[in-house]
């Protein structure tokens, strides 16, 4: 059984979702990007059929995470994620974030909430890996959407995360698949102004966050 990381530092946090190794994705000789989502081994938190191998999403992609405490809009960036937001997009359209909880908030270090996992326990996924999308340029801002992983490479599957504050100290190595909006971030600031639900640095949250749907624009 594959371990949840949970360690946080005052300086740097590693955000968990179930470890497994994906292929690279590669552009194919014709049309999208290629993109490989290799079983993991474990059973899928809830059903999901993985998404089509081939992209078909180019340019930039409105959604709404429709959550208890508020609607939070962003915009998918399929050019420079396209496999992330290729099994996103088809995640979203099977419902499988609908009526989850955002299992985790972290307010020292790093500032985020994290989402994705129907299970709510931070170690559920689709039963598929997603290869990692970044080129070690990558920085998290507040309003960062971005896919949450273990420390091993390539163990990307539904979980993401929102950053509500700086979080520079993580690693360059985290998947940036969109942004959240202005109004989006204070939603995130808001949740995150109350903490987590046992005091700590890092946990749920204490108002808790339920996504009830998950929509494209």
């Amino acid at each position: 059984m594959l371990k949840r990381l949970v360690a946080v530092t005052a300086t740097l946090a590693c955000l968990s979702l179930l470890a497994s190794c994906g292929n690279e994705a590669d552009e194919p000789a014709a049309g999208g990007v290629e993109c490989a989502y290799p079983d993991d081994g474990s059973e899928p938190a809830k059903a999901a059929t993985p998404p089509p191998a081939e992209t078909t999403q180019t340019g930039e992609i409105p959604v709404t995470i429709a959550t208890s405490a508020g609607d939070i809009n962003a915009t998918l960036d399929a050019d420079q994620a396209p496999c992330a937001v290729n099994s996103f997009v088809s995640l979203t359209e099977q419902n499988y974030f609908d009526d989850t909880q955002c299992h985790r908030l972290t307010t020292e270090g790093i500032f985020v909430l994290q989402c994705g996992d129907p299970t709510a326990s931070g170690m559920g996924g689709p039963g598929y890996t997603i290869a990692d999308e970044a080129d070690g340029s990558e920085t998290y801002g507040p309003g960062t959407l971005a896919m949450a992983k273990t420390q091993a490479p390539d163990s990307g599957g539904s979980q993401f995360f929102l950053v509500y504050d700086d979080s520079s100290s993580l690693p360059p190595d985290y998947t940036v698949f969109g942004q959240v909006d202005e109004a989006g971030v204070k939603i995130l600031q808001q949740v995150a102004k109350k903490g987590t639900a046992d005091g700590g640095p890092d946990g749920a949250p204490k108002e808790a966050v339920t996504i009830s749907a998950v929509t494209l624009d």
